[in-house]
């Protein structure tokens, strides 16, 4: 069956938008179309209105050395391995309280279990992020469901975003990553050297009706995802009987993860 320019100019903006492969474009072209954000899980993958993370740091405490969730995220990414800091590329770290919260010192939550808690971090995800404000190639946007998402063919390696993140939660490629994956997932695309990347709530994985990569992979239940803006998802049940806080709220960024402390 041909295929007019039109068409062809159609389908290449998608791949370019979702920076998957070409079955997820497929996909979207022959699905019924969904409204943006409704929450429904189609044979066509997960949709929300809203994605959002909470993190249990009082369940993680209890298994500090438990890196499982780092791990599958890393693993399902592609995410190199350089052995050093200098050149070291993270989806999900862990860090400790005083870095994670520099603007909390105060008595309330100064507690000595938080000062020794691992708290896990990540692109938070914000309603108003600073990132996409500042890319010169719109390489970095928000997706209607609330996802920071990244085109890696469209980043040119300014580095603008990661001046612009309060968050410290991109990661610049110094050199090719290639050589350094440990086990190449041919089902995410690699990346290449002089490209920005950072964690993308699995976007590829909702588009199979699957969860995060490392909320599945966390034996202990530390992390909580789902659709904010649904009374019944997970997530939304969560903070409902949690206090929890976000990371540098007086910038306005509006974050996405939440953490249980």
């Amino acid at each position: 069956m041909g295929i007019d320019r039109r068409s062809f100019l159609k389908i290449a903006g998608l791949s370019a938008v979702l920076g998957v492969g070409g079955g997820s474009v497929a996909d979207l072209l022959v699905n019924k179309e969904v409204e943006a954000g409704e929450a429904v899980l189609t044979e066509k993958g997960l949709h929300g209105k809203r994605w959002a993370m909470v993190v249990n740091v009082k369940k993680c405490s209890e298994h500090k050395d438990c890196n499982k969730c780092i791990e599958a995220c890393h693993t399902a990414h592609n995410v190199p391995n350089f052995h050093n800091p200098k050149d070291e590329v993270k989806w999900i770290w862990k860090e400790d309280y005083e870095h994670a919260f520099p603007d909390h010192q105060n008595e309330e939550y100064q507690a000595e279990r938080l000062k020794e808690a691992p708290f896990i971090l990540m692109c938070n995800h914000c309603d108003h992020p600073p990132c996409v404000r500042v890319c010169p190639t719109k390489a970095t946007f928000r997706r209607p469901d609330g996802i920071v998402a990244m085109d890696y063919h469209r980043c040119i390696g300014c580095r603008f975003c990661m001046a612009a993140c309060p968050y410290g939660s991109r990661s610049f490629n110094w050199r090719d990553p290639r050589p350094f994956i440990e086990k190449v997932n041919n089902q995410f695309p690699t990346r290449m050297r002089g490209v920005v990347e950072k964690c993308n709530f699995c976007v590829e994985r909702l588009a199979q009706g699957l969860g995060p990569a490392c909320v599945e992979a966390c034996p202990h239940g530390c992390l909580v995802f789902g659709d904010l803006e649904d009374p019944e998802s997970a997530v939304r049940k969560v903070l409902m009987e949690n206090v929890t806080i976000r990371r540098k709220p007086e910038l306005g960024t509006m974050p996405s993860v939440f953490y249980i402390v």
